[in-house]
């Protein structure tokens, strides 16, 4: 998962576009249209190192990006949103959570009913993937990006998972409005992941306030 707020020429998506972020525009880029993009929004993420990268680690970084993002797209609703200028400088995209919890399986402990419900109700759309080129609005970019995304959809809660680890991410994150509810392991490997949620609209919000006073069931595992 990346969250760094880094830059190409992509072509020219169709889609719906808005812009008040210092002329940058937002568009909606389906499945097909982002197999034209493959390279430039693999050039972005290399970029987006925090440190200087060698050849060898620029060239497997680009692999793992773009084999995470071909496993995405293969999803049922995947979408993305990208932002650009001359060239691409962000993107968002990510796929809706199946009603089953499916996703939130490997969840350390009991999940919130009220996260329950919106999952069961078809209103969780899972962002797998944020990143923001450094811009003087980098932070109400990124937050444009992922409301975009998940307005689209007509989610009521985006969701995220973060490596722990990645302090840089998970204070991005933090700073876009995501709260943190606990954390998560994968069968595939040892990551331990940070769970983070976007509850949008007053309602939602009012409904994952003080989650430690809600009533707690458990996905069966």
């Amino acid at each position: 998962m990346t969250a760094r707020p880094r830059r190409q020429q992509p072509p020219k998506p169709s889609g719906d576009e808005s812009s008040d972020i210092g002329g940058v525009r937002l568009r909606r880029v389906n499945r097909w249209l982002v197999e034209d993009l493959l390279e430039d929004l693999a050039d972005l993420y290399v970029e987006s190192c925090e440190k200087e990268p060698s050849e060898d680690y620029r060239s497997r970084s680009r692999q793992d990006f773009l084999k995470r993002l071909a496993g995405d797209i293969r999803r049922p609703g995947f979408a993305m949103v990208i932002a650009e200028t001359d060239g691409l400088v962000g993107y968002a995209y990510g796929f809706p959570v199946r009603s089953d919890g499916f996703w939130w399986l490997g969840f350390d402990g009991e999940l919130p009913r009220s996260i329950e419900q919106l999952t069961e109700a078809d209103r969780v759309f899972a962002i797998t993937n944020i990143l923001v080129r450094p811009h003087p609005q980098d932070q109400a970019l990124a937050c444009r990006l992922q409301e975009r995304l998940l307005g689209d959809h007509q989610a009521s809660l985006g969701a995220t998972l973060v490596d722990q680890a990645d302090h840089p991410a998970l204070s991005a994150f933090r700073a876009w409005g995501w709260q943190d509810i606990g954390e998560s392991w994968k069968p595939a490997g040892a990551t331990v992941f940070r769970v983070l949620v976007l509850p949008l609209g007053e309602r939602t919000k009012a409904r994952l306030e003080g989650l430690a006073h809600h009533a707690w069931t458990r996905w069966p595992g």
